[in-house]
C-alpha cells in the first residue's frame, strides 16, 4: 500500500466502523504553537464525541500516514513541516520530511487507506491570478471520498470555483442550504445543485455514486453557524489584497499573507470563525460516517 494506516485505524476499517480523515496543514500551516496542536487534538476530540473514529494524515519521515499519534502530531507541530500537495508529494516522501497534508493529499490518502469521508475547513479553488488553481480541484474530481467544507476559501473566486467544480463533475450539495457556503461568510449567492438536510441523505448520495462507478467526489458545502457578514468581510479583504500589492506578495506566498492579514485586521475574528467551522464540520463528518457504515451493515444483513 502507499500509505501506512495505524493499526488502531486498520482495526476500524476492519470492523466497518466509522472513521474521518482529518488533514495536517491546520497544525502545520494553520496556527502558531501551541494553538497548532491543541487545534488538532480538538478536531480529532470532536469527532469521537460525535461517534467516529478520527484519523488524521500526514507525512512523517517521508512516510505517509493515516492516523497519527500523539506523539506524531507533536512532531508536526514545531513548525518545521512543509506543506505536503500532490505536484510534491513524491519529492517529500523520497527525501524523508515531515509535511502536513493539504485537501489534496489527505484525500489521497484517505482513498487509499479505504476511508470515506474527509472534514476540512475550506477548499483550495481558483484565484485571481491568471492560471492560478489549486490541486484541490482535480483531486476533488478523481477521489470517490465525501468531503465535508465550508466552501472555498474566502479569498478565492468562488464563482469560478463551483464553475470547475460542475465542469469536473463534481456534485456539490448544500447542507440545509440552497446556496454555495461561503467560508468565513455563512453563503455566498451561488446556487447549489442539490440541497441536503441530514446525514443519511448525504451517504446515500455516496453509495449512489459508487453505484455508478463515479470518480469524483461528493463535495458538502457546510455553511458555518456564526459568520462574518458579506460586506464586513468585503472591505477587509479589499484591504488585505492592498496590503499584499504595497508587500509585493505574489505566487504561493499570497494566501498565507492573506490569511495572516486578515487575522490582523479583523482583531482575530477571522480565526474565531475558522475554528468554529472545522469542528462543525468534523462534526457533521462524523454523523455521514456513521450513516454510511450503518447503511453497510444493513446491506450486509440485507445479504446473508
Amino acid at each position: 500500500m502507499n500509505v501506512h494506516v495505524a493499526p488502531h485505524v486498520a482495526s476500524e476499517l476492519d470492523h466497518g466502523n466509522a472513521i474521518v480523515a482529518l488533514e495536517s496543514t491546520v497544525v502545520t500551516h494553520g496556527l502558531p504553537a501551541p494553538h497548532n496542536l491543541d487545534l488538532a487534538r480538538g478536531l480529532e476530540a470532536t469527532v469521537r464525541e460525535a461517534g467516529a473514529t478520527p484519523a488524521t494524515v500526514g507525512i512523517i519521515d517521508g512516510e505517509l500516514i493515516v492516523g497519527l499519534d500523539d506523539a506524531q502530531l507533536t512532531r508536526l507541530a514545531d513548525g518545521s513541516a512543509a506543506k505536503a500537495s500532490l505536484w510534491n508529494l513524491a519529492a517529500l516522501l523520497a527525501t524523508g520530511a515531515h509535511a502536513g497534508t493539504t485537501v489534496a493529499t489527505t484525500l489521497y490518502a484517505a482513498h487509499a487507506a479505504g476511508i470515506e469521508v474527509f472534514a476540512t475547513g475550506g477548499i483550495g479553488g481558483v484565484h485571481d491570478a491568471p492560471f492560478d488553481e489549486s490541486a484541490d480541484l482535480a483531486a476533488l474530481a478523481r477521489t470517490p471520498v465525501v468531503t465535508i467544507c465550508a466552501g472555498p476559501k474566502s479569498i478565492l473566486d468562488a464563482a469560478a470555483t463551483l464553475e470547475r467544480l460542475e465542469s469536473a463533475g463534481v456534485p456539490v450539495l448544500g447542507y440545509r442550504s440552497d446556496h454555495l457556503a461561503g467560508f468565513h461568510v455563512p453563503t455566498t449567492d451561488l446556487p447549489v445543485a442539490h440541497r441536503v438536510e441530514d446525514a443519511a441523505t448525504i451517504a446515500s448520495i455516496k453509495r449512489r455514486q459508487d453505484e455508478l462507478c463515479l470518480p469524483q467526489a461528493v463535495l458538502v458545502s457546510n455553511p458555518v453557524s456564526q459568520g462574518i457578514p458579506q460586506d464586513t468581510y468585503d472591505a477587509w479583504i479589499r484591504d488585505a489584497h492592498g496590503q499584499a500589492q504595497a508587500a509585493h506578495v505574489t505566487g504561493p506566498a499570497t494566501t498565507p499573507f492573506l490569511l495572516d492579514a486578515l487575522a490582523r485586521i479583523s482583531e482575530g475574528t477571522t480565526v474565531e470563525v475558522n475554528l468554529r467551522l472545522l469542528h462543525e464540520n468534523a462534526t457533521l463528518a462524523a454523523h455521514v460516517a456513521r450513516a454510511l457504515a450503518a447503511q453497510s451493515r444493513n446491506l450486509e444483513i440485507a445479504h446473508d
